[in-house]
């Protein structure tokens, strides 16, 4: 082929490689745009099925255009890349619906702190490999064109950090991710880890991988790489496990947002947009959410990091010996016949409720007291549960109506004119303590004051501690009856005495 016949052919391969570019990066940005639309969607029960919606038609756009992206770069390797994606996403597919069929909404936490653990791990890998790459394509030991001299290297300082740190936020993310997902699942004991001076190994860790950052950068390798991601999966797995049960919807919340930042790296490693921008919306609501966890608990980002409380769940309380007096135990009849001369209901489910598995007859008996002219309404706190949300769901789930599910500072200072308060599977979150005792673990937290109504029951299964391990004087107030048993149990048999 003539030099003017094959000039033209370039330039039309080259416009239409630039008009496939193109055409990916618009793709990227509605995908972008949807995302955004999705998280505000998110933000509201009445729109979260859109949010939902709108997130997985972006989800299905972004991964279509990076297809086409890897086949157009591929040149010759096509097939084989198309092949490696195709496999790739059949796996992935599978993984994810058979997990999807099988996870009871209990096993949520779990399972939401496992997945944060693939974005960790992915950011590991696509983060060695990039610098091996670079090392490989780039050219740093290049030899000068009709010359023996040998150039000097000339690495991108700006790409080996990106590098060093989407590594070093991967390792956290992935270790911390594996240590929450076993406390949550109880195959590992929720109570903090208190190694001595751990505040100190925390900060050791960071010093020496900051050290070793100065080394990366000044002398390429893989040796100061891989030191720093030991030292970086160490500090993740001692961070978590220092963190007891009490603040366990704090530690999901953070890892969310490691993960998003560790997902942000990875697009400035790889040079993809729209990784960068998905990686920036999860890192920042999940800081975010950290913040309104945090602020629900009163405690202070730093303070769930340098100390987080808890026990296992149920435990004695340690040094527990004050005297809190008796409780009062109450029979399903005897609830039935309070609700149906009660005129104001208040509902404050916990993760007692998820475990048993309570929604339905919960929602049952709303829409029963509801029919009979009782004003029933829903208080859930801010961390209800091991999840933020998680009440919510499962209150959508058996399609309790939006209008009535409220959140704490909503429902709070109507709780002193409401007359009966059934708490159900909720301990924490409705302790008394959090402001009348200045020596509590939780003192300071914001709690829903279900002790100002006329009359509390709490559904219980025992008289054991909560998730952190704190007693609750609520059960031995005057004003105050335990209802003993499975809650689903016992709600079931509240509605068949109405």
């Amino acid at each position: 082929m003539s030099v003017p016949t094959l000039f033209p052919a370039l330039l039309g391969a080259e416009a239409e490689s630039s008009t496939l570019t193109s055409a990916v990066q618009a793709a990227f940005v509605i995908a972008a745009v949807l995302f955004v639309l999705s998280l505000a969607g998110l933000s509201r029960q009445e729109t979260a099925r859109r949010g939902n919606l709108l997130g997985m038609v972006g989800m299905v756009l972004a991964l279509v255009a990076t297809i086409v992206l890897a086949l157009d770069q591929s040149e010759r390797n096509a097939l084989v890349t198309l092949l490696l994606i195709a496999l790739v996403l059949i796996v992935g597919a599978a993984v994810g619906v058979w997990r999807a069929q099988r996870v009871e909404m209990t096993q949520m936490p779990e399972l939401i702190a496992i997945l944060h653990s693939f974005v960790g791990l992915a950011a590991v890998l696509v983060g060695i490999n990039s610098y091996l790459t670079e090392v490989t394509v780039s050219g740093w030991f290049a030899y000068a064109p009709l010359s023996d001299t040998i150039y000097t290297p000339r690495p991108d300082t700006v790409h080996l950090v990106e590098v060093f740190l989407g590594v070093l936020i991967g390792a956290v993310t992935f270790t911390g991710s594996i240590v929450a997902y076993l406390k949550l699942s109880a195959k590992m004991k929720s109570a903090p880890l208190t190694l001595p001076g751990r505040n100190w190994l925390n900060l050791g860790a960071l010093v020496v991988s900051a050290g070793l950052m100065v080394w990366f950068l000044a002398s390429p390798s893989l040796v100061p790489l891989l030191l720093m991601t030991v030292i970086a999966l160490a500090l993740g797995w001692h961070l978590v496990a220092a963190i007891g049960g009490g603040d366990m919807p704090v530690v999901v919340s953070m890892l969310n947002s490691y993960s998003g930042w560790a997902a942000a790296a990875t697009g400035f490693m790889l040079s993809n947009d729209l990784l960068i921008i998905t990686g920036a919306l999860v890192g920042s609501s999940g800081a975010i959410l950290s913040y309104i966890m945090c602020r629900a608990m009163n405690r202070s980002f730093i303070s769930v990091i340098l100390g987080g409380f808890g026990s296992d769940g149920g435990a004695p309380v340690a040094g527990g010996d004050q005297d809190y007096g008796e409780h009062r135990e109450i029979l399903a009849p005897e609830v039935a016949e309070l609700l149906k001369n009660a005129k104001t209901v208040v509902i404050t489910p916990g993760y007692g409720m998820a475990v048993a598995k309570a929604q339905y007859p919960v929602a049952d008996l709303v829409s029963r007291l509801r029919a009979q002219g009782v004003e029933v309404r829903f208080g859930v706190h801010p961390v209800a549960g091991r999840l933020p949300g998680h009440m919510n769901v499962l209150l959508a789930e058996a399609k309790v109506p939006y209008d009535i599910v409220l959140e704490m500072d909503e429902i709070n200072d109507d709780l002193a004119d409401t007359d009966v308060v059934l708490v159900i599977g909720a301990n924490d979150t409705v302790n008394p303590a959090a402001l009348d005792d200045p020596n509590s673990p939780i003192a300071g937290m914001p709690v829903l004051r279900v002790w100002e109504a006329g009359q509390v029951i709490v559904f219980k299964r025992s008289m054991a501690t909560g998730y952190a391990g704190v007693q609750n004087p609520l059960f031995f107030r005057d004003n105050t009856a335990m209802l003993f048993g499975d809650a689903k149990t016992q709600v079931e048999a509240i509605v068949q005495a109405l």
